[in-house]
């Protein structure tokens, strides 16, 4: 006579492990989506205060300055250059620099890098050094205008790999690059 087995027990293993595994799942995709949301609501945030500036200088204060607070990062450069002039500007000010040196940064860079990196781009300056990741976003304008680079860095492991988030930073390497030539355009 043949043996009967039973498969109750294989069947409810699987079905708590599937469960689970949605479960996990489903908390992922809403921690994504919550910070996604955060993501977008700093991006309009650093926006408006770019758009709302009142010239140059206090342009490149907003980037510099007020940036790294609203977007979540430990440090923001720009960098622009035009000619045989190049400017980098950082929390620590205003400097010249080889504008060779820019238009190298910026070489194979299609519109946004992200990266984890044991330090930073040398266009963070001092803060360099503290850089764990970074996003390294093109900002491009039609001559006479200078081109640059926007360097977003932060201390910890790298918080924005998405497809997601690299059109975030277009969007805002966009929009910069645009309040750029409002103010430089005589």
């Amino acid at each position: 006579m043949g043996k009967v087995l039973s498969f109750e027990d294989h069947a409810l293993a699987t079905l708590r492990a599937r469960i689970a595994a949605a479960e996990e799942a489903n908390q992922d995709l809403i921690a994504f989506a919550r910070g996604h949301s955060g993501a977008v609501a700093s991006i309009h945030e650093a926006v408006l205060a770019v758009i709302e500036a009142e010239g140059l200088d206090h342009l490149i204060h907003i980037v510099t300055q007020e940036w790294p607070q609203m977007l979540g990062l430990d440090a923001v450069a720009m960098a622009l250059f035009v000619g045989e002039t190049g400017l980098r500007a950082d929390a620590s000010g205003l400097q010249f620099v080889d504008p060779r040196v820019i238009a190298r940064s910026i070489e194979g860079i299609d519109g946004v890098v992200l990266r984890s990196t044991e330090r930073g781009h040398p266009l963070f300056g001092p803060a360099c050094e503290l850089i764990r990741a970074e996003a390294l976003v093109t900002l491009k304008a039609k001559p006479p205008l200078p081109n640059g680079l926007l360097a977003l860095g932060q201390r910890g492991g790298q918080g924005f790999e998405t497809r997601h988030g690299s059109e975030l930073l277009l969007f805002l390497g966009a929009v910069l690059t645009r309040c750029l030539d409002r103010w430089l355009i005589p």
